[in-house]
């Protein structure tokens, strides 16, 4: 299996990590896992039909689908014969670029877009890139900085700061903010938090050394103990920590 990403251009770069690209060679026929990180995106199949969602949905060639932010992981079918471009949008970002929908409508799904929505295919695959830069830049509206600012209080606790603790930052009340993260980013901004620390967890888990166990991490991470942490990892990448 091939895969690249590609920056964005400079006016993206606030709102899209990154342009991605997957295909699949002779010797791929399996399932592959994505785990959640509070991030909705767009595929375009250009390849043969691919079954994702757990098999649950079959993207089909020549088609435009947006997938929802995700609380759990998602295992998509790879073989020799799939071929997929992507983009990674940053989390709470949607509405910059489209605004049919609320978010939480799509979460932990894969939905195909109606043709006004989607990319035209004879164009894109003239030049990817290119084109894709030009979509988002013509779509783009103005940001919500409300939200981009709680979204980097969470980032910048690791996950740990409680909500309550954010509404009174921000002077806004609890039901109003898990509106805001419902209709924007698709979850609430307890399952945002609690992304943001299970993918910060699994950074510690991948660089740390031997020495540093288990429940270290977890108590460095905010967890009550290592079960905490365990029980976090499964429910998220549907693996044990040692088979992670």
């Amino acid at each position: 299996m091939e895969y690249k990403e590609t920056n964005p251009c400079t006016a993206l770069a606030p709102y899209i990590h990154s342009f991605w690209e997957l295909k699949g060679d002779d010797h791929d026929r399996q399932w592959e896992r994505n785990f959640p990180d509070g991030c909705p995106g767009l595929v375009l199949n250009v390849g043969d039909s691919c079954s994702t969602d757990n098999g649950t949905v079959v993207m089909d060639f020549g088609k435009t689908y947006v997938v929802g932010a995700m609380t759990s992981f998602k295992d998509s079918f790879i073989d020799g014969d799939t071929h997929l471009f992507g983009v990674c949008l940053k989390p709470g970002v949607f509405y910059n670029f489209y605004n049919y929908t609320s978010q939480n409508e799509l979460a932990n799904k894969t939905v195909q877009l109606e043709k006004p929505h989607s990319f035209e295919l004879d164009k894109f695959l003239k030049s990817p890139v290119y084109y894709l830069n030009a979509f988002f830049t013509d779509r783009l509206q103005n940001r919500n900085g409300l939200l981009q600012s709680i979204m980097d209080d969470i980032h910048q606790s690791n996950g740990q700061i409680s909500i309550k603790k954010l509404a009174e930052r921000k002077a806004i009340s609890i039901r109003q903010l898990e509106r805001k993260f419902r209709t924007h980013i698709g979850i609430t901004p307890k399952e945002y938090a609690n992304i943001v620390r299970f993918q910060h967890a699994l950074t510690l888990i991948k660089n740390s050394d031997k020495k540093r166990s288990l429940l270290d991490i977890a108590f460095a991470c905010g967890y009550y103990d290592h079960a905490h942490l365990t029980n976090e990892i499964k429910r998220n990448t549907g693996l044990s920590p040692s088979q992670f």
